[in-house]
């Protein structure tokens, strides 16, 4: 007897569809017909290029390869399983339809068994996870990102900031006392050179995501779920620092008529009823002045850091550089100073001389 649950699957086809369109299409078939009525799907990153992210005695309905892409749909007694792979990003997408919820999630396990290689640690580098919002909803992809010491990098920084630094980078999670690390100053200072410093010194008690869509995070309560509160699953990290880059909008002082409900969820994850019983800190880089902040953002028991971030005085940036060359009286920026250094340049068009002619 047909169930009411089952919906029929249809869809139409032309020239101009690729292959990867009609096998994902295609696999859609028994799980909206109820036949197979549980899904999985995992996504995964860094895949092994030997593993066959595949099932023993499956039977192949599909097989489309691309320049870059391999889409595969296989089949056995029960399930169907779905397999999208990323050759040069080595990323794939794998997906379990069963007849019942154990046997999608025992054999998405099988399948997806070794398939990951863990990339070797590296003192220079450290693990942050990106999140955006994707066709399919909130999306995470993580990558081992550039990030040297603080002991490498706190010459970069005038002497009271410095200082102010590092009594942020000895922090653990047994001296949180706020939540928002808020880094201000001009443009090229080093504030994201300094989180990732940050990233590096907490990495054994801290997961740290950059999250790319700020804006999105904070006016959609179920991306900002998933993102900010994780799962809650034992294997998690106790704590997470969410860094949310050049925020200018969300914090200024007006932030309250332009940006609405997502200043006061941004306040409520730092210590509201949405934030009770999660370790999240949010860690924002902005231009702002502080004296143009939110007094919300910046009052004493939620904010853990305010650091503002400015350029180097003209005798530290001069011992940076090791020349006075190119340094105004004012100082210089380490945007400024590592121009200097490598004498990058912009490409710009050549400023054509004025000429005055005859005529009026």
């Amino acid at each position: 007897m047909d169930s009411p649950h089952q919906l029929p699957v249809s869809g139409q086809v032309d020239d101009g569809d690729r292959l990867v369109d009609i096998v994902d299409l295609i696999a859609l078939d028994r799980f909206v017909s109820g036949r197979e009525p549980y899904g999985r799907t995992t996504h995964l990153d860094n895949v092994r290029p030997e593993a066959a992210l595949a099932l023993p005695e499956a039977t192949v309905l599909r097989d489309a390869v691309e320049e870059d892409g391999h889409n595969r749909i296989s089949v056995g007694e029960g399930w169907t399983l779905h397999v999208m792979r990323w050759k040069q990003s080595r990323r794939a997408r794998v997906t379990i339809t069963a007849t019942s919820a154990e046997l999608a999630e025992k054999l998405l396990g099988e399948a997806v068994a070794n398939a990951v290689e863990e990339p070797p640690p590296d003192a220079g580098t450290v693990p942050i996870g990106f999140w955006h919002f994707g066709p399919h909803g909130p999306r995470r992809s993580e990558r081992q990102i550039d990030a040297e010491p603080w002991t490498q990098i706190r010459r970069n920084y005038a002497g009271p900031v410095a200082q102010t630094l590092e009594r942020l980078m000895d922090l653990d999670h047994s001296s949180i006392t706020g939540r928002i690390l808020l880094l201000h100053g001009e443009p090229g200072t080093g504030k994201t050179t300094a989180l990732r410093a940050l990233a590096q010194q907490w990495r054994s008690w801290c997961q740290v995501d950059c999250v790319l869509d700020p804006e999105r995070l904070f006016a959609d309560p179920a991306y900002l779920m998933s993102v900010a509160l994780g799962s809650g699953e034992d294997d998690e990290p106790k704590w997470r620092l969410l860094m949310l880059e050049d925020c200018d909008e969300l914090i200024r002082g007006e932030a309250k008529a332009s940006a609405g409900q997502a200043l006061s969820r941004l306040l409520n994850l730092t210590d509201g009823m949405l934030g009770q019983g999660r370790n999240a800190l949010i860690g924002i880089t902005t231009n702002e002045d502080l004296a143009t902040l939110h007094p919300a953002v910046i009052r004493p028991g939620r904010c853990l850091a305010s650091i503002e971030v400015g350029r180097l005085p003209y005798p530290e940036a001069v011992a940076w550089l090791g020349s006075s060359t190119g340094i105004s009286p004012d100082g210089a920026t380490l945007a400024e100073l590592y121009a200097l250094k490598t004498g990058a340049r912009p490409v710009t068009v050549p400023q054509q001389s004025t000429r005055i002619g005859m005529y009026l």
